[in-house]
């Protein structure tokens, strides 16, 4: 088993300097020397060793269990190693003769998204986050009064708010396709949003996977229908983009987007907006300024000033990290602890849980409300005594705690999740 850094070391580390401290604290040099080089495996076909060996390769204290994927992941050791080297490099070196030989490595990582996406460089546009892409577009797009947009209405507010503030200033209609629970099944939805569908349409945008509840959408086949009728199609993928084998030649989506702080394990503040060639030319840029990309549409479109590429290489080591793993090892992953989780909550007295049984419309995120008791007083305990991390989430829409598994999880802290869960049902908080 590696020696942890303790949970007292690891705080200190980031509260005296983040992650370069980190690097530079002889807690951490033990550490990473004692750790074994991360081998490719076959991954779903492993076994416990092989994701043990996954686990090691992030920095997380072997007791402390984050399920919590769906907002913010550890970063990869790989990422957290480049994002360390490569901010150092700068900070000690800042001159241009330094900083020139990172341009290149941001065409490298824009390959990278390529590949992982199985799409062309020129479709890429490098960005910081979900956000930032699904605002380029509904800025971007000239949208005027009698246009529709169709979203639904379990979006994240980036790709449905905006959407509805955006219409407030041009006029245009957004149309709402209201959300069921649980999960209808994939029919409903590609009826609802077929229904929906009128010459005024102009863009069907919906979220891949639902940071809610983990409600699965039929991607290609809302994308098939809208392309059939001339309608653009906007893919919110931050929860699915490095949990899923996404394959964008495949879905044929216009616009997908996706961060690398979820699921892809890279550095905060860096993600990706894939811009299919035939939507090029309708898509305008709203930030005009310096440093644009080498390819494609980037040379005109990512133009965003300065940027930090250790940000941009630190996730082309994460896709890598990914790829030794296996694409399909790390879905069927998660799949398999979240029905873990499922099968253990539902026989668990009193809890209301809103994410679908069926394994075939929800990968890795689970939402359930537990019983009467006060679900923040459930999380903080679950840290402080089981030392389990999860989320919250409140208001009127199917509130309660959200689960979020990946693979730096493993079977022992879905059942000390389980069991936590179970003592405070049977006891209180």
């Amino acid at each position: 088993m590696t020696q942890a850094v303790s949970r007292r070391d690891f705080a200190r580390l980031f509260a005296v300097g983040g992650s370069a401290a980190l690097f530079a604290d002889p807690a951490w040099t033990r550490l990473a020397a004692q750790t074994a080089p991360f081998t490719p495996g076959a991954g779903a076909s492993s076994g416990e060793s092989f994701w043990k060996s996954v686990r090691e390769q992030f920095v997380v204290p072997p007791d402390l269990g984050v399920l919590n994927a769906a907002n913010l992941c550890p970063s990869s050791r790989p990422a957290l190693e480049a994002l360390t080297r490569e901010t150092r490099s700068v900070d000690e070196d800042p001159s241009p003769m330094n900083r020139a030989r990172l341009y290149p490595e941001k065409e490298k990582t824009r390959r990278a998204l390529a590949e992982f996406l199985r799409v062309t460089p020129a479709e890429i546009i490098i960005t910081r986050n979900t956000s930032e892409s699904n605002n380029l577009v509904s800025n971007g797009l000239d949208l005027k009064p009698g246009d529709e947009v169709i979203v639904h209405a379990d979006n994240h507010p980036s790709n449905f708010v905006a959407w509805r503030e955006k219409a407030r200033r041009f006029g245009f209609t957004v149309v709402t396709i209201e959300q069921k629970n649980p999960h209808p099944g994939m029919e409903y939805y590609v009826d609802a949003f077929t229904r929906a569908i009128t010459p005024r349409t102009k863009v069907l945008a919906f979220t891949h996977l639902t940071s809610t509840v983990g409600d699965l959408f039929p991607a290609k086949e809302l994308c098939r229908i809208a392309r059939e009728r001339g309608v653009l199609t906007m893919i919110d993928g931050a929860q699915s983009f490095g949990l899923l084998d996404v394959n964008l030649a495949d879905i044929q989506p216009d616009f997908y987007s996706g961060s690398a702080h979820k699921w892809p394990c890279g550095a905060r503040e860096c993600g990706v907006l894939f811009v299919n060639q035939r939507a090029q030319e309708r898509l305008w840029p709203t930030i005009y300024s310096a440093y644009t990309g080498a390819v494609g549409f980037s040379q005109t479109f990512e133009g965003f000033g300065q940027r930090d590429e250790a940000t941009m290489i630190a996730l082309a080591e994460a896709l890598a990290f990914q790829a030794k793993i296996g694409r399909a090892a790390i879905e069927k992953r998660s799949r398999e602890l979240t029905q873990q989780f499922l099968t253990g909550l539902r026989k668990l007295p009193g809890m209301k849980v809103w994410t679908s049984p069926r394994p075939e419309l929800n990968v890795a995120i689970v939402s359930f409300l537990p019983g009467t008791l006060d679900a923040e007083k459930v999380a903080a305990a679950l840290y402080e005594k089981e030392r389990i991390g999860i989320t919250t989430r409140t208001g009127a829409d199917r509130p309660g705690l959200r689960a979020s598994p990946h693979i730096y999880n493993s079977p022992q802290e879905i059942d000390r999740l389980l069991a936590g869960l179970s003592k405070y049902v049977k006891s209180g908080v």
